[in-house]
């Protein structure tokens, strides 16, 4: 079995009490804070190795490095092969700043996105931005509605009903 689909079974399995995983996830959130600490500083160095030696240099489970992996992913420069991914998989940890700022916006990890490492990386007002931009991302905006008796929009002539509207 991927590392992945173990991470997962563990983590979403809705037969264990609520509580024990509650703490689970908090402490996942307080190790992915420290790993996001120690990558922030020095955000140009790009950290690579294997799942089992990033696991180790990070002091993480393989599982919880999975956990970590799965989340920043979508962050990096390049992909890792998470779906098939196994101990001696060899990843990259170079991450985009932007997409990972946005990322973390968009996730509700404040934890994240606030740490004081990010003040070192952007200015306040880039950071203002990006996370207006994060939130304006998820919005979706409706154009005024289309009435029946009103021209179509495609520039037919024709009633909206007659054209546009029954397609």
């Amino acid at each position: 079995m991927a590392l992945l689909d173990e991470w997962k079974k563990i983590v979403y399995n809705e037969k264990t009490n609520k509580g024990e995983l509650q703490k689970l996830w908090q402490r996942y959130f307080m190790l992915e804070k420290g790993v996001y600490e120690k990558l922030l500083v020095n955000p140009e160095e790009e950290v690579s190795g294997t799942v089992k030696e990033l696991a180790e240099k990070y002091n993480l489970t393989i599982l919880e490095m999975t956990g970590f992996l799965d989340g920043i992913n979508d962050s990096l420069k390049e992909p890792n092969p998470i779906d098939t991914m196994e101990e001696d998989t060899f990843v990259s940890l170079a991450f985009d700043k932007v997409k990972l700022y946005k990322n973390m916006v968009g996730a509700g990890a404040d934890w994240l996105y606030n740490l004081p490492m990010w003040d070192e990386i952007f200015d306040a007002d880039t950071k203002k931005t990006l996370y207006l931009e994060q939130k304006k991302s998820g919005t979706v905006i409706v154009g005024k509605k289309i009435g029946r008796n009103e021209p179509c929009p495609c520039g037919s002539g024709k009633k909206y009903k007659y054209c546009c509207m029954n397609k």
